[in-house]
């Protein structure tokens, strides 16, 4: 296979070869009555609109808006953008373009961290649990998600929404939950637990694939409600499972977003879930923070306030 190029290396009157996702797809007329189908391509690099004018019975029933694609075309200009003209596409998959240099990671962001890695590093914080059944519980949930965790982005638009980002927020929030409840002398395994299941919602909220979107019941219920369906659905498997432990666990899910500057229905009460609160809160905004500064490319001291802070954000 030829050299794989990138959205961002394009340039005109090049042909061009690679894999990307295909954002959009919509079957079009032109002018003269003649179909077209009208695509947006992405990769990590950046967008790009793309045009099939040939064979269109042929190729459109080759792939799905949201799919990774191998294509090949070439490169030409439109009203001073470009744009990529697609002589052949396929739906690209690991089994078969795997050979040919095709990695998901090359087209959507991912986490900087091994997930296999990552997967490692919280089944042994799991198994230094010693409430055998808060232990079992997350055990329960995580071993039976373990093929989506491995992937799943912890959001869509704000932090850790990327690859494998639901492994790694659960990862750091149980790496700081494990030394900072021992220095409030709290219920360590309580925080830990917490923290692992405030966002198993997302596994069902969002649909995870090349393009992330809200699910219905996502969209309906909220990823609080849909983890505490989860975790009761696998607390019902059980003989006798603590009710007092179930019933701190229901109220961390229920609190842990609280904005104390507005009256909501649920407030951290009592201090394991205020601790769970404040980790999320923490985390999840250095993680935002530092995407903010590794994405700006601009030689100056501070960042665009076009961010998710709406403010200059030193670099350093």
């Amino acid at each position: 296979m030829k050299k794989l190029t990138s959205i961002d290396s394009f340039k005109e009157g090049t042909q061009v070869q690679g894999f990307y996702i295909c954002v959009e797809k919509y079957i079009r007329h032109t002018k003269s009555g003649d179909l077209f189908i009208d695509l947006e391509l992405r990769d990590i690099t950046g967008n790009i609109s793309a045009k099939i004018w040939d064979n269109i019975s042929g190729l459109n029933s080759k792939f799905e808006k949201g799919d990774a694609v191998a294509i090949s075309g070439y490169v030409e200009s439109y009203l001073d953008h470009l744009q990529l003209i697609v002589r052949k596409i396929n739906k690209a998959t690991v089994q078969y373009y795997g050979r040919y240099g095709f990695d998901p990671v090359r087209i959507v962001p991912s986490s900087k961290k091994d997930p296999n890695k990552m997967w490692e590093n919280l089944i042994s914080i799991i198994k230094e649990i010693k409430k055998k059944e808060l232990q079992r519980l997350i055990f329960l949930i995580f071993k039976s998600n373990k093929k989506k965790i491995l992937i799943h982005p912890g959001s869509i638009k704000s932090s850790y929404n990327f690859r494998s980002g639901f492994l790694e927020q659960a990862l750091s929030m149980a790496q700081i939950a494990k030394k900072i409840a021992p220095f409030y002398n709290l219920d360590k395994e309580i925080v830990i637990g917490g923290v692992l299941l405030i966002k198993v919602g997302v596994l069902k909220q969002i649909k995870s694939g090349y393009i992330t979107d809200y699910s219905k019941e996502g969209n309906l219920l909220g990823q609080s409600i849909i983890a505490r369906d989860i975790i009761n659905n696998e607390i019902g498997k059980f003989k006798n499972f603590p009710k007092d432990l179930k019933i701190k666990l229901e109220h961390i899910l229920l609190s842990y977003e609280n904005n104390f500057q507005r009256k909501t229905a649920y407030r951290p009460s009592f201090p394991e879930a205020l601790l769970v609160h404040f980790i999320y809160k923490m985390n999840s905004n250095m993680n935002l923070m530092e995407r903010i500064i590794s994405d700006d490319n601009e030689e100056t001291d501070f960042t665009s306030i076009h961010n998710l802070f709406r403010l200059p954000v030193f670099k350093k």
